[in-house]
C-alpha cells in the first residue's frame, strides 16, 4: 500500500522558509486604529452640533407656542397667532435645515481629508511592506538556491 506524504510538515517546511515580518501588520493595524479614532471623533462632533441645532430649535418652537396658547382678546387675534407661529416655524426651518447642512458638509470635507492622509498613509505603508517582503523572499530564495 503506498504511504501519503505528511503536507502538514511540508506545508510548515515551506512556510518557514519565507519569513514573515509582522511589524507590517502592526503599522497597518495602527493606520487603521488612528483613522477610526479619527472618524470616531468626526462623527461625534457632528452629533454633538446637531443636537444643540435641535435643541435650539425646539426651545425656539416651545416658546412660539406658548405665544398661541395665550387668551387672546378678539378671535382674529388667535388667527395672526397662528400666522405668526407658522411663518416663524417656516423662518426656523430653513435656517436650522441650513445648520444642519453645514454639520453635513463639514463632515463630508474632514472625511474626504481623512481618507484621503489614511490612502496616502496605507499606500506608503503597503509599498513599505511590500519592499521588504521581496527583499526578504529574494533573499530567501538566493539562499534556497545557493544550497
Amino acid at each position: 500500500m503506498a504511504k501519503t506524504d505528511d503536507f502538514s510538515k511540508m506545508m510548515k517546511d515551506m512556510m518557514g522558509s519565507f519569513p514573515i515580518d509582522m511589524s507590517a501588520m502592526q503599522e497597518s493595524f495602527k493606520t487603521q486604529a488612528s483613522l477610526a479614532e479619527k472618524m470616531s471623533k468626526v462623527a461625534i462632533e457632528a452629533a454633538e452640533k446637531s443636537t444643540e441645532i435641535s435643541s435650539k430649535w425646539t426651545k425656539d418652537t416651545l416658546s412660539k407656542v406658548s405665544e398661541i396658547t395665550a387668551v387672546k382678546e378678539e378671535p382674529t387675534d388667535y388667527t395672526k397667532a397662528m400666522t405668526d407661529f407658522a411663518s416663524a416655524q417656516a423662518e426656523m426651518a430653513a435656517e436650522n435645515m441650513a445648520a444642519f447642512a453645514e454639520v453635513a458638509k463639514k463632515v463630508q470635507m474632514e472625511t474626504v481629508e481623512l481618507m484621503l492622509a489614511a490612502g496616502k498613509d496605507m499606500g506608503e505603508d503597503m509599498t513599505a511592506a511590500a519592499k521588504k517582503a521581496t527583499d526578504e523572499m529574494t533573499k530567501a530564495a538566493k539562499k534556497a538556491t545557493a544550497k
